[in-house]
């Protein structure tokens, strides 16, 4: 293989000091969650909330003066374009990053905001690096690569070096993939300390291509994902067979699970994720059975999301919980009819904060409207009081469910 533990090992001295070691703890109530002992490697606490800077920064540090003048270049959706854009202006070397057009506004920002020159190119991570290499051969710039490189790899490999120096009693270790660098990185270190560990990755089912290398199928790709970090169609020529050797399985998550476990890290661990980021603990929360009763790391790979999707996340989680819920109820067209209803929700503890009123777009008699109501609630088992205390009034009341 191209890369060894030993590489890791030099990578680890080369970043000490430009890295932050970031926390890897117990998490008493996920544990209880899950059924696993659990621990978090919270990676999004890096500088730019991301591993990426790792293998960045250690192949920033591998060029000869001649390169570092020259410049770089790198395509990423936006944490390993951070990570480049940020250790180059600290080692003072010109930085380009192509990013896919759809790249959220906020990494778009961040990335510039390091002193990067910015070129939107493609509409993912594929047509992304096929301008960047174009870019390298025109301006003569050397490429960092995003995964598919021996330094790169060997700086994501410190992680499992952290984690096992952390909690050398962990038994499995739970990692986010999309080319496979970190996870690359990871097992060779792991594997090293650790020879009998468990390492399992995690792809999103809408871009499952590791996941379809391995198991010899074709994978089918969708056209997005909120784990946009790992949404990579090609593993890397260099990280394939190290996965291959060092690897023991590649699970699967969808949108919803990566979507639950975006909340649970925010309510439970007060920590924000990404959708990469979440995957692990998407992957945990969907396979308990395999992991129950074991000491399991998780790996919080990033954190840059876009506040507007986090907070459509936080309210579709509302939802799912039944914290937020959306109830149709029949009722008299006549003065105070509304006002009695609302004072019932008031009475039961519900708190309103939607109501539409409707007359004319309903197939009910005239003299009767349609109100839906979007209302706090405790939960579940909360929504179904509300909708019996309503029905026992006299009303018509039914949960509205998600479209």
């Amino acid at each position: 293989m191209s890369v060894t533990a030993e590489d890791v090992e030099a990578a680890a001295s080369a970043l000490r000091g430009s890295i932050v070691e970031t926390p890897c703890l117990h998490s008493r109530t996920l544990s209880e969650v899950t059924g696993a002992e659990v621990w978090l490697k919270f990676e999004n606490l890096q500088f730019t909330a991301s591993f990426k800077e790792r293998g960045a920064l250690n192949k920033l540090l591998s060029l000869d003066a001649e390169q570092r003048k020259a410049g770089v270049v790198a395509a990423s959706a936006g944490n390993h374009a951070q990570g480049v854009a940020y250790h180059s202006r600290r080692l003072g070397i010109p930085a380009v990053i192509v990013m896919p057009r759809h790249t959220p506004h906020v990494k778009v920002e961040r990335t510039r905001a390091f002193g990067a020159e910015i070129v939107l190119a493609g509409g993912g991570f594929d047509e992304a690096q096929a301008r960047a290499l174009g870019l390298a051969a025109q301006r003569r710039l050397t490429l960092v690569h995003a995964y598919d490189d021996e330094k790169v790899i060997a700086g994501q490999g410190t992680v499992a070096r952290e984690m096992l120096g952390a909690a050398p009693q962990l038994d499995a270790l739970v990692v986010p993939v999309g080319g496979g660098g970190l996870i690359a990185g990871m097992a060779l270190a792991a594997r090293h300390i650790k020879p009998r560990i468990e390492i399992v990755g995690v792809q999103s089912e809408r871009f499952p291509s590791l996941y379809a290398a391995l198991k010899a199928v074709r994978p089918v790709f969708g056209a997005n994902t909120i784990a946009d970090g790992i949404a990579v169609k090609d593993p890397g020529a260099l990280t394939l067979p190290i996965i291959r050797k060092c690897v023991d399985d590649v699970l699967l998550v969808d949108e919803g699970g990566i979507e639950q476990a975006i909340v649970m890290l925010l309510e439970i661990e007060k920590t924000v994720t990404e959708g990469a980021g979440a995957a692990a603990l998407a992957a945990l929360l969907r396979h308990r059975l395999h992991f129950k009763g074991r000491k399991v790391g998780l790996v919080l790979s990033g954190g840059n999301i876009d506040p507007m999707l986090l907070g459509s996340i936080i309210e579709r989680g509302l939802v799912r919980s039944g914290r937020l819920a959306r109830l149709r109820v029949e009722l008299r067209d006549l003065p105070g009819s509304l006002a009695q209803v609302t004072a019932l929700l008031s009475e039961l503890q519900a708190n309103i904060e939607e109501v539409h009123h409707q007359r004319t777009f309903t197939q009910l008699p005239v003299q009767v409207a349609a109100v839906e109501f979007v209302l706090q609630t405790r939960n579940t088992a909360h929504v179904q009081e509300i909708v019996a205390a309503l029905t026992a009034a006299g009303y018509t009341a039914r949960v509205v469910p998600p479209v």
